[in-house]
């Protein structure tokens, strides 16, 4: 079990799971590999007019590629999540740093995409709740209108689940509640196994 999976809740399930655009890692790999194409040329002109000179220059191609390394896992380790109940951006490479948001909680999320951003499917997320935080900003996130358009869907349903909660009780308002989850199924809200997995749940109580 990864450390993100060790996050969830009992009956909480990953929807998204996503992380920065490639895009990140990527302008650091292109400045680090022009500083390491100049350190290697300048080993070899200290190599062949200076032999300890050499030794240190090559020592030197060891900063840019720790540098991208660095990067990359930073890269690596932040990942941003929509579950079934919650928003979650877990970051850190040893020490770990987890930001939530309750679905619940959320009262808007606004996305920003640059020209950039839409031809390279990336962009910038606003999560805006009622807690004491406020505002949760992810940025440059890779496919961020699945993104934010799954999290809109987790929080209908999730309110959905609360409505039929209050009137779980009634066996007469089963079939009524079946009709409500297939008009949620019909509009992409919730899958079939979704679907079939809550309409099971209720037809067992009748």
């Amino acid at each position: 079990m990864g450390y993100v999976e060790s996050l969830l809740a009992e009956n909480e399930v990953i929807v998204v799971q996503t992380r920065q655009h490639w895009i990140v890692w990527a302008k650091s790999f292109l400045v680090n590999a022009i500083l390491l194409i100049g350190i290697v040329v300048l080993a070899v002109l200290a190599t062949v007019l200076a032999g300890p000179l050499g030794i240190a220059a090559t020592i030197l191609t060891l900063l840019p590629i720790g540098a991208f390394v660095l990067t990359y896992l930073q890269w690596w380790n932040e990942e941003y999540l929509v579950t079934n109940r919650r928003v979650i951006q877990a970051e850190g490479i040893i020490n770990k740093h987890v930001i939530d948001s309750s679905l619940e909680k959320v009262n808007d999320v606004v996305l920003d995409q640059s020209f950039l951003g839409r031809m390279f499917d990336y962009g910038d997320i606003e999560i805006l709740t009622a807690s004491e935080g406020g505002v949760n900003k992810l940025d440059k996130i890779s496919s961020p209108i699945k993104f934010k358009t799954e999290m809109l869907n987790q929080k209908e349903t999730l309110g959905m689940d609360e409505h039929y909660a209050a009137r779980d009780g009634r066996r007469d308002d089963i079939p009524a509640l079946i009709a409500d989850l297939d008009a949620l199924r019909q509009r992409g809200i919730l899958t079939d196994a979704e679907f079939q997995q809550k309409k099971a749940e209720l037809l067992s109580k009748m």
